[in-house]
């Protein structure tokens, strides 16, 4: 047993973290909760982040959750970032509390529970993760101390375990599937029927399922026992779906069910109606009881829980954790699709939804909205900043002396004043490392000024009321969920109320005449399991309950008044009854949360896996808010929000569809009135639908559901005949049409969401597109000829982008992750071009080192948020690297510069002030390093083609050898030049920080070709500068630090080559971009710029090594 072990199982806390490396603590706190004083006692810490034992009650036993939450909270009051083990008196259990506190996020409890006789396996694995050692100390901040207890406690390593077994019982559950001829077939109906028996293991670990913790697996031996003859599927599962949870109770099924079934809840939803297999195979399906006891098996060996309190058994399941293996799971690296973290989804859901909110709301109250909402950023500029923002300055950073006197160390102040002679070598210091007090994780100290500046200039403009429009909001980075919660909930106009309220959740018709409205409708047109739609879902929510609490507030003012609002505003009163009537919050929850699955969440993917586990997602995040005893709402049917199809393939608009069907021909038969008509048909249908799923005990019956599908089908198919044939197939022949569809999954826009269409389109795109190469072997379908204007990007996220544009409204924004090179390639034109037609286009750029936005993604990626607006342009960050520990905060410290610099038609500049616009707008000119080119060249320059961190050329030819014969690099490229001194100043440009800059700015961060550096601009003057004596020296210091390096190809190729490490030539570089400042003209200031653009990360944290060079 190791030493951690034995003082874990001994209680022996400060023993144990002394061996961990962490620091004394002297003083212990008391916390009084109730009539209760905890005490709890000082452990140890370490950058003032304490650990604390509490003490048992005056019970003997462990506080209960509830209380454990009170203690952390009282405890923030003395120690902001703590780790507190809570104990009982007769030491047989440890409960180890940490709170997650991640930026624009709800703090989350994350506990680990040890008692005696259990493995300390797992708490020592977590332990691992706060160990320091003596060589950590020098760097080690409070922010380093918490991204490692973060490491340690916030994400358990249970995923992993769980998501490679769960693949195998799918697997394996697939093969007792009897009834389905088809593969794919039997894949689907795996998912359909572990995806019901997953959400049933969660209801009944809540006791929702007669009361018993084991339900299935009782019901599934008391099966065993009693009919050996008949399958448990058929006898007892089947009719449980379609019976016990899917049939509403009367008077005289009640009995009934309860006899066959014990006391299981009516659940309605799309997850337990007949699916569409079950009617197409019927009675033929069966499933033999072995597969259910294997599975039921598997699932016994986990802990199911739907909060968010692990249990800490190493074995825990709650929807966070399944949410995270579904996105695994479906989400393919193969198919293009990667799994996007909150953080991404966040930003792209909170800066497409609530501008989209906004704009809609002004369309009609412009007025008022301007007179209420933009003065609340004037009153509390600092509210609307993010923390990280802040962190450094003081409470009043715009007051008092000349700024950053006194507010830095001297050194540091020195180099402020940009005009004072020798610039450069008084901001030296500047690259250290700041001081935590200063600045944020890994951050040096030019970062933290330059930050610190930002959030000057923009508390002045919002002091100054100069911050007036919905883009500024994303232009300057502002907090806008917490804008936008409480422009809602500080409204006192009943109309502006109203307008927000009918914007979000749409209107239920209260009278004959009127007209039922759709929510705003968020699409994600490629959803996966719906990471995109639960983000939604999340900035939602709290709009939902600030218009109701707003809404309850001025109809509590009237009330005290003695007034009533009148005729006119009575639906306001209905709203909050509506809402509100339930005397339990988690009910309410419940409510809000149910209509904006059904009035507000859409989303279509070409995996119909996908789309069964997006529902499953979201049907358990309904539950999750439920406890045994609550009056349970039914839960909605989403199947016709959620669907499986070719986001690509099908009809998207009325005029598509027309043509398809009149293929511009007379319509003697009339055929495009008869669709339409039936296409009103469906409107109402499906209104209908979506009225009685968010009345109150209002349920939509089997048949009501039947028939709206079945109307859908019967349109559906004849859209998919015409469109068959545009694909040159014949359309009659059995075989050919099912083929077709098979491949092509086509999904009509028009028809599957005509209600959405036909007012115009989706108030709000969002997602991740599938980064995949089209047309290639790898998509099994086609496009039909001069469909898209995007065709010509050949990859599948530029086609889904096009779709998005083509399903929105006129005033909707569109939000995606894609590839970086969208905004350096030539191919790509077409994609910006669309995107920014009438609109600003906001781009994150992020390369894929230090560390990705995906996890085990090699790949640059850029976030594109298309906006509306009368002025286009574009507003962009600079390439926006991190490490880990930078994660926390990065997009809350973006800025942004908006411009129009989009270089030879394709390449749109990555700038982020007015210092790098400026800069960029110096390196232009008519004459081009194109013209030093030559065919019949005097010298030559030799670059690597993959650049990171360093462009790397010299003006001789690195060794490398393949099987003992010497051959030119693969991934290298030579550039022929007309004489020695273009050589050498082509070597020296190549080579130096302003070019790495401009590359960075206009390329993709991973490649450098011929056409970038051609094009770069050649001033007349650059002959008068001796280039070749600096290039000498570059290429003398690469040469002597090239590192020799053996490598064995897969195809079994001997490898010998020189690593070049161009960080080796720093300060001679350094050199290159003085001499090639005069020659630009810069200042120092710019030149400043250019010499530690991105040293953070090119060099290493504090000049050490990492893994910046190449």
């Amino acid at each position: 047993m190791s030493q951690i072990a034995q003082q874990l199982q001994s209680f022996q806390f400060v023993e144990l973290f002394n061996q961990l490396g962490w620091d004394a603590l002297r003083i212990g706190l008391e916390k009084e909760v109730g009539s209760e004083i905890y005490t709890l006692q000082p452990v140890a810490q370490k950058r003032g982040i304490q650990t604390l034992h509490c003490l048992p009650g005056s019970d003997g036993a462990m506080p209960p959750y509830g209380i454990r939450q009170k203690i952390e909270r009282k405890v923030t009051a003395d120690a902001r970032e703590h780790l507190i083990i809570f104990t009982d008196a007769a030491q047989t259990q440890q409960i180890w509390q940490w709170v997650s506190r991640a930026a624009g996020r709800p703090t989350q409890y994350r506990e680990v529970k040890w008692q005696s006789g259990q493995s300390t396996e797992l708490l020592e694995q977590k332990l691992k993760a706060i160990t320091f050692d003596l060589n950590e100390e020098g760097n080690l901040t409070v922010f380093g101390v918490t991204e490692r207890l973060r490491v340690g406690f916030d994400r358990d390593t249970v995923t992993k375990k769980f998501y490679k077994a769960f693949q195998n019982q799918r697997n394996a559950f697939q093969q007792f599937i009897e009834g389905i001829p088809s593969d794919d077939h039997q894949r689907w109906y795996t998912a359909v029927v572990v995806d019901r028996l997953t959400f049933l293991w969660f209801l009944q670990e809540k006791f929702f399922l007669h009361g018993d913790k084991r339900y299935l697996r009782n019901r599934l031996e008391a099966h065993l026992a009693a009919h050996p003859g008949v399958s448990f599927y058929k006898s007892f599962l089947s009719p449980l779906f379609f019976r016990g949870f899917a049939e509403e109770r009367t008077e005289t099924n009640r009995t009934a069910i309860e006899r066959e079934f014990g006391k299981v809840p009516y659940l309605n939803g799309g997850l337990f109606a007949e699916h569409e297999l079950e009617r197409e195979y019927g009675e033929a399906i069966d499933i033999p009881d072995t597969a259910f006891s294997s599975l039921f098996a598997f699932f016994d060996e986990w802990d199911w829980h739907l909060d968010e309190r692990p249990l800490a058994s190493g074995k825990e399941i709650n929807p966070d954790v399944l949410g995270y293996i579904f996105e695994k799971f479906v989400n393919q690296k193969q198919m293009g699709a990667y799994y996007t973290k909150e953080d991404i989804t966040e930003y792209i859901a909170k800066n497409t939804i609530i501008p989209s909110l906004f704009e809609k709301v002004r369309a009609d109250h412009a007025a008022a909205f301007d007179a209420h909402a933009w003065p609340l950023l004037q009153e509390d500029p600092r509210r609307y900043l993010y923390p990280a923002m802040l962190h450094g300055l003081p409470p009043s950073p715009l007051a008092g002396k000349g700024w950053g006197e006194g507010l830095y160390p001297p050194e540091i102040e020195n180099g402020l004043d940009a005009q004072a002679p020798n610039l450069l070598e008084r901001r030296k210091p500047w690259n250290k490392t700041a001081a935590p007090s200063h600045g944020l994780p890994t951050e040096i100290w030019r970062e933290t000024i330059a930050r610190h500046n930002r959030t000057r200039e923009i508390l002045a403009k919002l002091q100054a009321g100069e911050i007036t429009s919905v883009a500024d909001l994303i232009t300057y980075n502002l907090n806008i969920r917490q804008f936008a919660q409480d422009v809602i909930e500080r409204c006192t106009d009943p109309a502006l109320l109203r307008a927000f309220w009918v914007v979000l959740a749409g209107r239920l018709p209260r009278k004959s005449h009127e007209k039922f409205r759709h929510g705003m409708s968020v699409l994600d047109p490629t959803c996966g399991s719906g990471a995109f739609l639960f983000a939604a879902l999340q900035i939602l929510k709290p709009l939902y309950q600030a218009c109701l609490t707003a809404m309850s507030g001025v109809l509590a003012d009237e009330a005290i008044a003695g007034r009533t609002l009148g005729e006119k505003w009575q639906d306001i009163e209905e709203i909050v009854e509506r809402f509100h009537a339930a005397a339990v919050d988690r009910v309410r929850d419940y409510a809000i949360t149910k209509h904006i699955i059904v009035h507000n969440l859409y989303g279509v993917d070409i995996e119909t896996q996908a789309t069964e586990i997006a529902k499953l997602r979201l049907f358990l995040k309904l539950v999750a808010l439920l406890e045994p005893g609550d009056d349970i709402e039914p839960l909605p049917d989403i199947d016709f929000n959620i669907r499986a199809g070719n986001t690509l393939v099908g009809y998207a608009s009325e005029k598509e569809t027309e043509q398809a069907v009149t293929q511009g021909k007379f319509d003697f038969d009339d055929t495009w009135g008869k669709i339409k008509t039936k296409l009103v048909a469906v409107e109402q249908a499906y209104n209908n639908f979506q009225i009685q799923q968010v009345l109150r005990g209002g349920h939509v019956t089997a048949e009501d559901k039947r028939d709206l599908g079945d109307q859908l089908r019967e349109l559906e198919e004849t859209l998919n005949y015409h469109l068959c044939r545009e694909y040159g197939k014949d359309a009659s022949s059995g075989k050919q049409y099912a083929a077709w569809k098979a491949s092509h999954k086509p999904f009509h826009w028009y028809v599957d969401f005509y209600p959405i269409m036909a007012a115009g389109g989706f108030d709000v795109v969002i997602g991740n597109p599938p980064y995949v190469v089209f047309p290639s072997k790898d998509v099994p379908y086609g496009c039909l000829p001069n469909q898209y204007a995007c065709e010509t990007t050949k990859n599948l996220y530029a086609l889904v982008a096009e779709r998005s544009k083509c399903l929105i409204g006129n005033d909707a924004p569109v939000g995606l992750i894609v590839q970086l090179t969208s905004m350096s390639s030539e191919r790509m034109s077409a994609m910006q071009a669309l995107m920014a037609k009438d609109a600003k286009v906001f781009i994150l750029p992020f390369p894929r080192r230090p560390a990705s936005v995906f996890e085990g993604v090699e790949m640059p990626t850029a976030i594109l948020i298309s906006l509306p607006h009368k002025k286009p342009s574009f507003v962009s960050s600079s390439v926006r690297r991190f490490y880990t520990e930078e994660r926390g905060t990065a997009l809350e410290v973006m800025k942004f510069c908006s411009h129009v610099d989009r270089r030879f038609g394709f390449r749109v500049a990555k700038v982020d002030s007015d210092i790098a616009a400026s800069l960029l707008s110096r390196l232009e000119g008519a004459n081009v390093i194109a013209s030093l080119v030559s065919k019949n060249p005097k010298g030559r320059v030799y670059y690597q083609e993959a650049c990171r961190y360093w462009a790397k050329a010299s003006s001789f030819s690195p060794r490398f050898i393949r099987n003992g014969e010497a051959v030119d690099q693969p991934h290298g490229r030579i550039l022929g030049l007309e004489n020695e001194q273009a050589t050498g100043f082509v070597n020296c440009l190549i080579n130096s920080s302003l070019f790495y800059w401009y590359y960075s700015t206009l390329a993709d961060c991973e490649h450098i070709n011929d056409s970038l550096i051609q094009t770069f601009p050649l001033p007349p003057q650059w002959i008068d500068t001796d280039w070749n004596k600096i290039s000498a020296v570059i290429d003398s210091i690469l040469s002597s630090s090239a590192k020799p390096k053996t490598i064995r190809t897969k195809q079994g190729h001997l490898i010998e080559y020189d690593e070049i490490n161009g960080k080796s030539a720093h300060e001679q570089v350094n050199l290159a971009d003085r001499a090639l400042s005069k020659l630009f003209n810069l200042s120092d200031e710019q030149l400043d710029y250019i010499i530690n653009y991105d040293i953070k990360y090119r060099m290493g944290l504090n000049g050490t090594e990492n893994d910046a060079d190449d």
